[in-house]
C-alpha cells in the first residue's frame, strides 16, 4: 500500500509541550498516522506516514489550529510500502540534540539558500561547504566539495567547529543536512561563535533532490533517511540500500558480502564493537521478529 511520508519542524517556543503530547498522539491513532514526532520546549519535529494525501493534510490542519504551528511547513514524499510500525510522541528536552544553549535558532540562525541558489553557493571557491550529518549517512552521499566532520552524533559538531574552523580563516561557510532542522542548530552555533556569513540549505537535501532536476544537480550519491526506505536518489526515489538491524547504518551490496556482515547481528560498522552480550539479543530479536524499525527510534535524536 502507497504511503504519505511528511516529515517537518518548526523551533516555536512551546513551554506547553507536555499538555500537547496526549491529544497530538489520540489524533494520530484515530487517524491512522504512524511515525514519531518529538516536542520540547524549543519546538517540533517529526516525520510521519499515512495512506493518504487527505489524512497528512488533515493532521497539519490539527496542528494549525494551534495559532503557533499555524505556519508549519513539511515535505512529502512516497513509499511502496509502510515505513513505521506504530505511532509515538516523545517529549525531549530538544527536538535535535546539540546539547548547548548558544545553539538556539529562537535566538539567531544563518542565511537560508533555496534549493536553486544552492549550486552557486557550493561552487564558489571561498566557500567551506560543511555536511552537518553524521559520518554513517555521509558515507553513502554528499555535495561535492563538502567536508565531512566524520561525528557519531549531532553532539560532536560544535567540537568539530572549535578543532576545525576558524572564523578569522573561514569567513564563508555553507552548510547542509538532511531536512533542514540541524543546519538551524548548527549556524547558530557557528553565529555565536564569531563566523560572519553563515549559509545553510533550506529544507535541506530532501528538498534538494525533489526541487533540483538531475541534469543539474551536484549531489552524489543518495541520502539516508530515517524510515524502512534507508535511502533516497534524485526525485526522492527510493534507494539501493538496506538497514543493519544491529546498529542502524545504511548497507550496500558490498557491506552484504563483506566477512563481517552477519544479517541481523552485525556489518562492517559495528562489528568491531559487537560484544557476546549484544549478539545474544540481536540473536533474540531475530527469534522474536523484531527489524531494523526498531532502531528508528534513535533516528530523529542524532
Amino acid at each position: 500500500m502507497t504511503q504519505v511520508i511528511a516529515t517537518f519542524y518548526k523551533f516555536v517556543s512551546l513551554p506547553d509541550c507536555a499538555e500537547i503530547r496526549e491529544p497530538l498522539l489520540s489524533y494520530c491513532l484515530s487517524q491512522g498516522v504512524k511515525g514519531t514526532i518529538l516536542l520540547a520546549e524549543e519546538g517540533i519535529n517529526g516525520t510521519i506516514a499515512a495512506a493518504s494525501r487527505s489524512l497528512i493534510d488533515s493532521l497539519f490542519a490539527f496542528l494549525g489550529s494551534d495559532p503557533r504551528l499555524a505556519d508549519l511547513e513539511y515535505k512529502l514524499s512516497r513509499a511502496e510500502a509502510p515505513p513505521f510500525e506504530r505511532m509515538k510522541v516523545k517529549l525531549k528536552r530538544e527536538i535535535v540534540t546539540i546539547g548547548i544553549p548558544e545553539a538556539d535558532p529562537s535566538q539567531q540562525v544563518g542565511t537560508y539558500v533555496n534549493p536553486q541558489d544552492w549550486n552557486a553557493i557550493i561552487s564558489d571557491p571561498e566557500v567551506v561547504v560543511i555536511d552537518t550529518r553524521n559520518d554513517y549517512e555521509v558515507k553513502i552521499g554528499s555535495f561535492q566539495r563538502a567536508q565531512n566532520p566524520q561525528t557519531q552524533s549531532f553532539r560532536q559538531f560544535p567540537e568539530y567547529v572549535r578543532q576545525h574552523l576558524n572564523p578569522d580563516q573561514h569567513k564563508k561557510v555553507a552548510m547542509f543536512c538532511t531536512g533542514g532542522i540541524r543546519c538551524e542548530k548548527a549556524s547558530s552555533f557557528m553565529l555565536s561563535q564569531g563566523f560572519q556569513e553563515v549559509y545553510h540549505l533550506k529544507g535541506g537535501i530532501l528538498k534538494y533532490l525533489e526541487e533540483v532536476p538531475s541534469e543539474e544537480s551536484l549531489w552524489q550519491g543518495e541520502c539516508f533517511v530515517f524510515d524502512e526506505r534507508v535511502a533516497v536518489q534524485q526525485g526522492l526515489v527510493p534507494g539501493n540500500y538496506e538497514m543493519c538491524r544491529s546498529c542502524g547504518h545504511p548497507l550496500s551490496e558490498l557491506d552484504k558480502q563483506s566477512e563481517k556482515y552477519e544479517e541481523g547481528i552485525s556489518c562492517p560498522d559495528c562489528f568491531d564493537t559487537l560484544t557476546e552480550e549484544k549478539r545474544s539479543r540481536q540473536q533474540e530479536k531475530l527469534k522474536q521478529g523484531v527489524g531494523s524499525r526498531e532502531l528508528r527510534k534513535q533516528g530523529q535524536e542524532r
